[in-house]
């Protein structure tokens, strides 16, 4: 199978899960998450997908800053309803990262490892001026994370391709440029600009 050479440049993101070790599914419940993954749970590459990849990295970073992060033992609440926007997509991104599920996820194996109810939504408008919130279950440490690839535009060539996918009728020509467009963009939010406090801005709560 054959991705963008990018993705495995991107940044990668290392935590330790314990239920992982519990079970053995990982040597000291260890384990690394690519940006591929993160596009195999998508199934695409895009903006949303790479934004919502570094939105955790940051998150992570700042509220470990001396230790590896352990997953499922966050809390993530995003400030908008889960049917609004991208907003469900960012959820299953950052589900997949910190373990954070719905009432749905995984509910432990008797009193520890619950995920579930761990990741939750504003009920109604746009809360925290659009940033996402992470909490440390154990310290109470809590940070608010923006992802705003406003900064990083798509190709003003872009437009006239877009409204040829919108209504069904670009051309193969106009697919292959407009995929390679918009992967360009992709790899420049990962790459270039993954620690760009312009692209991903952190407020620390306490």
């Amino acid at each position: 199978m054959a991705f963008p050479d990018f993705f495995e440049q991107a940044p990668v993101i290392r935590l330790r899960d314990p239920l992982a070790e519990l079970l053995g599914s990982a040597t000291d419940g260890v384990m690394d998450y690519h940006y591929v993954d993160a596009v195999r749970l998508a199934g695409h590459s895009c903006p949303t997908v790479a934004g919502a990849f570094l939105t955790a990295r940051a998150a992570l970073t700042a509220l470990y800053p001396d230790a590896l992060p352990e997953r499922g033992a966050i809390k993530v609440h995003l400030p908008e309803p889960e049917t609004a926007g991208t907003s469900g997509v960012v959820a299953q991104v950052l589900t997949l990262i910190t373990g954070a599920a719905a009432q749905g996820g995984f509910k432990g194996i008797g009193p520890r490892f619950a995920r579930n109810g761990l990741l939750t939504f504003a009920a109604h408008g746009v809360e925290n001026n659009g940033l996402i919130r992470f909490q440390r279950m154990d310290t109470g440490a809590a940070v608010l994370v923006k992802f705003d690839g406003h900064g990083i535009p798509a190709a003003e060539s872009q437009r006239e391709r877009m409204q040829a996918v919108v209504q069904n009728r670009e051309t193969p020509e106009q697919q292959l440029e407009f995929g390679r467009l918009w992967q360009e963009r992709v790899r420049r939010i990962l790459l270039e600009h993954a620690d760009d406090p312009a692209l991903v801005s952190i407020v620390p709560l306490n």
